[in-house]
């Protein structure tokens, strides 16, 4: 199994970007998913989930009303929508598939796989 994240950039504050994770091998609507970031000098931290078989995303405060996650129905992408970013969100930003997601969480459990990071940076 591999995903593979993309999408990253630089993109000036108030700007946009889309994440993309595609996963080889598994069809990610049956897994728990989620992104996570590290900055530098930070430890990796959650950004946001969605269990497996659920539509509904977790997101962690900092991020909420601005970051949308997504997945295709029955495929093997999955998306973070990134808008208002900010300098503070500059980050490497993984994607993971889990076996199990705690609801309105990112605590999971069993099988885990995760992808290349992708780089965002917020600057003007």
């Amino acid at each position: 199994v591999q995903l593979q994240a993309s999408g990253g950039g630089l993109v000036q504050p108030g700007g946009s970007l889309r994440l993309s994770c595609t996963a080889s091998k598994i069809t990610l609507h049956y897994w728990g998913i989620g992104w996570f970031r590290q900055a530098p000098g930070k430890e990796r931290e959650e950004v946001s989930c969605i269990g497996p078989n659920d539509g509904s995303a977790y997101y962690t405060d900092s991020v909420k009303g601005r970051f949308t996650m997504s997945r295709e129905h029955f495929g093997n992408t999955m998306y973070l929508q990134m808008d208002s970013l900010r300098p503070d969100d500059t980050a490497v930003y993984y994607c993971a598939a889990f076996d199990e997601v705690v609801r309105a969480s990112c605590r999971h459990h069993g099988r885990e796989y995760w992808g290349g990071g992708t780089q965002v940076t917020v600057s003007s």
